[in-house]
Formats: C-alpha cells, sequence, structure tokens
C-alpha cells in the first residue's frame, strides 16, 4: 500500500486523481530525475510548502533530485505546477505548468529518456 498523505492530510476538495494512485501502486515512482515522494519526507515535504508559501493551495508529489523543483497540484488554477522550492515568496513559480498529472508524467517519462540513466 503506497504511503501517501491522508483523507484527514488532503486539503478539502481534493483526491489524488486515480492515475496517480495507480502509478504508485505499480511501484513507478524513480523517473530519474524525478521521484514521487512517500511517507515522512511527503508529510514533511507539504509543510514545508504551506509554511513557504502560504498564499498558495499547493500539495507535492515529486521532487526532482537535480534542483529543487518539486511537481505540485496547484489547487487554486486546477492543474500541475513546478515550484522552486527556497525562492523567495512571489518567485517559486517555475513557469511549467501541466493540465494534469498524466501530461506531467509524459514529460517526467521524457526527462528519464533524455538523462541517458536507462
Amino acid at each position: 500500500m503506497a504511503d501517501l498523505l491522508s483523507v484527514d492530510d488532503l486539503p478539502d476538495g481534493f483526491d489524488y486523481p486515480p492515475e496517480f494512485v495507480r502509478v504508485v501502486e505499480l511501484g513507478l515512482t524513480d523517473l530519474e530525475p524525478w521521484w514521487i515522494v512517500e511517507g515522512d519526507l511527503l508529510r514533511r515535504s507539504n509543510a514545508i510548502l504551506a509554511k513557504s508559501y502560504p498564499h498558495r493551495r499547493l500539495v507535492m508529489f515529486a521532487r526532482r533530485q537535480d534542483n529543487d523543483d518539486w511537481a505540485c497540484w496547484d489547487l487554486d488554477r486546477g492543474d500541475v505546477a513546478i515550484v522552486h522550492v527556497g525562492a523567495t515568496r512571489g518567485w517559486e513559480q517555475r513557469g511549467h505548468r501541466f493540465p494534469d498529472f498524466n501530461a506531467w508524467l509524459r514529460q517526467a517519462i521524457e526527462d528519464l529518456i533524455e538523462s541517458g540513466t536507462l
């Protein structure tokens, strides 16, 4: 069973998309340079986001291992945003957005192929 945020920990009105849950259940979580985060690291990471960017409603689900970019559901816009954690408030948005998890996943797979680690 995947160690994701519980229903009580997720923001009101947000549920994990079923395709995300399926990817995690299949163990497809190491998509170098991205990895889907679970467990205590997931909980700590989401607490960092809430503290660092309280003006945004974000749910983090993946991190890039070669920089401080995190993939997050942006609940205000209804899409997936790439947030550069540690950036000054207001400058955290990297410009990269995806309409949904599947679009992000396609790019993560492209990044995996381009990394040359396959």
